[in-house]
Formats: C-alpha cells, sequence, structure tokens
C-alpha cells in the first residue's frame, strides 16, 4: 500500500495524475560513517549484500525505500520515483562537498563517480541525494557474485567456443581486465485491463494421403471464437534507460547480450546508497519516461498476451487475435541501478570495428556473450560437411535426402549462433512476474475445417513479441 508520509510524495505540476515520491529523503551526503566506529571505508559484502566496514568489519543492513505502492491492484495513474523524474539537461555533473572531517572542499564529478576522497584527509565522500541529471536512481541492486567467480564462468562460456575463434582473441583474451558495472534500468509495475478476441484452432485429425510418389499431410481442426477479458498486475518489468544499451541492432557491438542475462531479482533492491559502488564502475541513465513508455507499453502487451496463453492449452493449432487492447490504470516507475560483470572486446577487421561482450548477471549467474569467429576455418568446416553430405545423399537411402545438401549450411548457422549470440535476449513476456485476476472466457465454437495443409492455424498470432523490436528514440 502507499506510505501516507505526505513528507515523501511530491505532486507534480504539470500533469494531476502524475505523483512523485520522494525515494532519498533522509539521504546522507558527503560523509557516511560506520554506525559502530565511525569509519568511512564502507564496501559491500557480495555474500551478505550488506554494507561492511572495512576497518572494524561491522556489517548493517540495507534500507528500502518508501513509498512507492506494494498492493498493485490499488496503482492509479502514474506513480514516479524522484530518480526517475525527467533528466534536466542544464544539471550541472560537478557537486562540491565539504569533508566534515578536515573541512576541505572536495568535488565529485557525477558523470563518472558518486563518490570522491578528500586529498587531504582521505575520507570518502559520497552523493546520495538526487541531482536532476539522471546520476543517482530510486534503488540500487548489490552485486552478489564476486569478481573471481565471473572470471570462472567467463572463462567457461569462452573455453567452449574456442575452435572457431578468431585467432587474435584467443591470444589476447584475459579475464583480468573484467569490469563490475552498474547499468541504468527502469523498473515498471503495472495494473492493467485486457480484452483479446480472435478464433483459435483445436485440431482433431491428422493423416496423409499419397498421389504418385509422394504423400502430403492434411489436417482437421474444430474453429472457435475465443475471448479473454482479464486484469492483470505486472511487477518489475526492466528496461534499459540507457539510449545506447537499448540499441540491439546495432551493428558495432553486442548489447543483445546484455540484454539476455535478464531478468534481477529486483524484488531485492534497496534504496540508492554511493557505497555499493565502490569498486565498481557505473553508467548514467540518460533518457526519460515519455522516451520509455513507448517501448514498456508494446511489453507490457507481449505480457498480456503470453498471460493469456496459458489459458488457450486447448487450441493447440494457435489462436489468430484479431483485437488486443490493454488498458492501463496505474503505472510505477523506479530507476535502478543493476549490477553486472562485463568481458569486452573490440575486433578490427579492415574499417569495421565490432564490440563483442561477455557479461554475467551479478545477482544469478546467468551468462551470456558473444565470441570473435575466425570465418575462414568455419566456411572451410561448413564446405567439408556439405561435401560429406553431398555423399552421403549418393549413397543412403533417406526419405528426405535433401536435408543433406542442406547440411554445411544448418552446420555454419549453429556454430555462428552459437559463438555470436545474435539472436539472444530477454524473455521478458515469460519471465516477467505478473498476476492475473478476474478471468472471462468466451470460447464459442464456429465451425469443422478439413484438409488443412498448414501444421498450425493460418495467421495464428498468440506468439508474438513485438516489444523488442521496438526501437526507442
Amino acid at each position: 500500500m502507499q506510505n501516507d508520509n505526505n513528507a515523501n510524495v511530491m505532486p507534480n505540476t504539470n500533469n494531476d495524475n502524475v505523483t512523485v515520491v520522494k525515494t532519498d529523503i533522509g539521504a546522507k551526503d558527503g560523509q557516511q560513517k560506520c554506525p559502530k566506529c565511525g569509519s568511512t571505508d564502507i564496501s559491500t559484502n557480495t555474500n551478505s549484500g550488506k554494507l561492511r566496514c572495512n576497518y572494524c568489519r561491522y556489517e548493517f543492513e540495507a534500507e528500502k525505500i518508501s513509498g512507492m505502492v506494494e498492493d498493485l491492484t490499488r496503482l492509479q495513474g502514474q506513480v514516479v520515483g524522484s530518480g526517475a523524474t525527467d533528466i534536466v539537461a542544464d544539471t550541472n555533473d560537478f557537486v562540491t562537498f565539504k569533508c566534515s572531517s578536515c573541512g576541505a572542499e572536495v568535488v565529485v564529478d557525477t558523470a563518472s563517480s558518486a563518490q570522491a576522497r578528500c586529498h587531504w584527509c582521505r575520507n570518502t565522500l559520497s552523493v546520495n541525494q538526487q541531482i536532476p541529471n539522471g546520476s543517482i536512481p530510486d534503488v540500487v541492486l548489490p552485486f552478489h557474485i564476486g569478481k573471481d567467480e565471473a572470471k570462472t564462468i567467463i572463462e567457461k562460456f569462452v573455453g567452449k567456443r574456442k575452435f572457431f575463434a578468431n585467432p587474435k582473441f584467443k591470444m589476447e583474451f584475459t579475464t583480468e581486465n573484467i569490469m563490475g558495472v552498474y547499468f541504468p534500468y527502469m523498473l515498471v509495475d503495472l495494473n492493467a485491463h485486457a480484452n483479446l478476441s480472435g478464433e483459435g484452432e483445436c485440431q482433431t485429425r491428422m493423416y496423409t494421403r499419397s498421389n504418385g510418389n509422394s504423400q502430403t499431410t492434411y489436417y482437421d481442426a474444430d474453429l472457435y471464437h475465443v475471448e479473454r477479458d482479464f486484469d492483470i498486475t505486472i511487477n518489475g518489468l526492466s528496461i534499459e534507460s540507457s539510449l545506447d544499451k537499448l540499441d540491439n541492432n546495432s551493428l558495432n557491438n553486442t548489447n543483445n547480450v546484455i540484454n539476455a542475462i535478464m531478468p534481477f531479482d529486483v524484488e531485492n533492491s534497496v534504496k540508492f546508497n554511493a557505497n555499493y559502488l565502490k569498486g565498481y564502475t557505473s553508467e548514467k541513465r540518460d533518457t526519460n519516461i515519455e522516451q520509455l513508455r513507448p517501448l514498456m507499453l508494446a511489453e507490457a502487451k507481449d505480457i498480456s498476451r503470453y498471460a493469456a496463453n496459458d489459458t488457450l492449452q486447448a487450441y493447440d493449432r494457435g489462436v489468430c487475435w484479431s483485437h488486443e487492447q490493454l488498458d492501463v490504470k496505474g503505472e510505477q516507475w523506479k530507476s535502478a541501478y543493476l549490477p553486472v560483470w562485463l568481458y569486452s572486446y573490440q575486433q578490427v577487421n579492415g574499417d569495421k570495428k565490432l564490440l563483442h561482450y561477455v557479461a554475467v548477471n551479478a545477482r544469478t549467474n546467468e551468462v551470456m556473450g558473444s565470441v570473435p569467429i575466425h570465418m575462414p576455418k568455419l566456411l572451410g568446416m561448413s564446405f567439408l560437411v556439405e561435401v560429406l553430405g553431398f555423399l552421403a545423399m549418393l549413397f543412403l537411402d533417406f526419405d528426405y535426402d535433401f536435408l543433406f545438401l542442406l547440411s554445411g549450411i544448418i552446420f555454419f548457422m549453429f556454430i555462428f549462433f552459437k559463438y555470436r549470440n545474435s539472436n539472444a535476449r530477454h524473455t521478458y513476456e515469460l519471465e516477467t512476474k505478473r498476476n492475473m485476476t478476474n478471468l472471462q472466457n468466451v470460447d464459442r465454437y464456429v465451425e469443422s475445417r478439413r484438409g488443412l495443409t498448414n501444421a498450425t492455424m493460418s495467421g495464428a498470432n498468440n506468439k508474438n513479441v513485438a516489444g523488442y523490436k521496438k526501437q526507442v528514440k
């Protein structure tokens, strides 16, 4: 439920239906000291997720943010964490603190870090209160996987892809330079109503008929008019809020592999504290809610479509929705830092450059990556497989001998996608938490269809995914 403390809530003067929740109330800027010994040398214990004093080893619990709507069925209008509000373009990245230990003035460049050390007494000063430049999010999800474990995971991933790897890459590969990075995301909760209508087919019979030397498979199916009407809440839909990382179609990098290591356990996020960033790098958010809303709505529609699929098991040939509507009753946005271990390698081929990533989800161990391919070796091996396939077609009796002619192409595509993983992505439509209630079904018989030649319903779209392809501008 929503916090009743009015000090945490700021009305938005531009839209009466928008509530801004101040998520950094009580945040301490400048020095943050250990509550036990007073030291400012504080870091994260990756095993427990707690903050730890590096002097006395005392650990203290992370603080959760307050004021956001917890019961999503009661979410109305737009609720925005103050860290997710629009970026003010002319905000100065440089923040000046006066060190409480020695009185010196210390400048923190929030474009590159949320912390700095006093150049006189060496105490750490941190930026925890939000400034309107996208550098301080509402929440942070602490690292749970240490660097050594991440190095082992990346080495194992690349080790399985060494045979066709580019020789220069194999010579230069080392995990010593992997980096722990906090990437900016928007976490979105939704309260919505979905209505879908169309037609679905249930298979009743499959049979073959001979025509000379060939056989054709036919299908009989019953056609139904189908409707699904339900309320749905979506919890923690994660969307990258960096324009660069949102571009999954770039010819210059392999951003999609970073997207593919989601989901994160965002329910364990804590109130932002710059001490969590110590020892890691971070990127600033450079997008606003209005830029991301079309993508969010497209992904939410995909999630709702897949939620409806749980009620469509009888339609084994698919459903063709002719009408899909998602009415959003309430939406809640939080800005977040989520942790990733990242290895990068830039492959240079003449004037072309491609930045390959191997990324590890620093919470779940999920890994995905792209490894540069030695194309002459792969093409040569694919040609050899094609020759062997042709010989097999000549000497083996097989009903589908045309597959032998495709063996080289199949081999090439298998290896290419195993190494490059250009089709890898976050399957948000299945992995995002959601809850469907007040379901109303309509399944009305229309007719029986005979002699269909398609194995699935023509025009079936109940498993379509549109959000991942949507571009953010």
